[in-house]
């Protein structure tokens, strides 16, 4: 592990899309997310009716990571959170996540979901630091690698419970 990086976090604007777009292919070659897929996320997270939050991580002038959530009533889900390589081990995951716990908190999400691969044990790693627990399996949702998903669950009620008590998700195998 390499010593810490500063970094500053700040909400994420429309012109870090192109900076973002370069971390992307590099660290997702193979499933990276289009420049509309950004795009439309951050048409949802500004305004009273915001149910995006996406904030970038910044040394210097260099965007150095990126992180965004989704909330829809008492569901947060993550969307995604990336960091560069050359800092990769320094801390900047934990606390993207944990500005992302922020606001899935100020959303007043009762549980936050999240997908990661299964062969991205570093992030499953990170994620269940926080909380999370893996709850099941999205088969061949990246693609176009064909590569399954880890589903993960953080759940902040005191029952344990989604809202309506259950704990399926549609398009998932649940191993509760």
């Amino acid at each position: 592990m390499t010593e810490p990086v500063p970094s500053r976090l700040r909400e994420m604007r429309w012109w870090d899309i192109d900076s973002v777009l370069e971390l992307e292919k590099d660290l997702f070659p193979e499933d990276a997310w289009s420049r509309g897929m950004f795009w439309s996320e951050l048409a949802h997270a500004r305004g009273a009716e915001a149910s995006r939050r996406y904030v970038v991580a910044v040394e210097g002038d260099r965007i150095v990571g990126y992180a965004g959530l989704a909330a829809q009533g008492d569901l947060g889900d993550i969307q995604t959170i990336a960091v560069a390589r050359d800092h990769q081990g320094t801390g900047l995951g934990g606390l993207l996540l944990t500005e992302l716990m922020r606001a899935a908190t100020a959303f007043e999400c009762a549980e936050v979901m999240l997908e990661c691969r299964v062969d991205n044990v570093r992030a499953q790693k990170l994620y269940e630091r926080h909380g999370f627990e893996p709850i099941g399996f999205r088969r061949g949702y990246y693609q176009p690698g064909n590569v399954d998903a880890l589903v993960m669950r953080l759940t902040t009620r005191s029952d344990g419970g989604s809202a309506d008590g259950s704990t399926s998700v549609q398009g998932t195998e649940i191993n509760d």
